[in-house]
């Protein structure tokens, strides 16, 4: 297996269309391009994607620092966001982060 890195010919707004007619309650959406990079979300495979489903998307891959975070939230209409070396490398704290969502940029979560 090559981790997604496969190609398989599968184009992924179809597909995202596809798994929400089979009858997905949401998607969790990785962007193989962004994943480990700690350089960013995808913001337009992200906002592509959510202008052609309708069920809730998860994004993943890519968060390196806080205003990733705040970027992605920001500037896309996904309903979550996945984390993993951010806070597996103890880049950040999730009060850390949860503390400058909240008060930096005004985004609603619980504290």
């Amino acid at each position: 297996m090559d981790n997604g890195r496969e190609q398989t010919g599968i184009d992924v707004i179809e597909w995202a269309k596809k798994v929400e007619t089979l009858g997905a309650g949401e998607i969790m959406l990785t962007s193989i391009d962004k994943e480990g990079t700690k350089r960013g979300f995808d913001l337009e495979l992200y906002n592509i994607i959510s202008k052609v489903i309708t069920i809730p998307i998860i994004c993943c891959g890519g968060a390196g620092k806080k205003e990733h975070i705040a970027d992605i939230l920001s500037n896309s209409e996904l309903d979550a966001v996945a984390l993993s070396s951010i806070l597996h490398y103890n880049i950040e704290s999730i009060k850390d982060l949860k503390e400058f969502l909240i008060i930096n940029e005004k985004i609603n979560m619980r504290l």
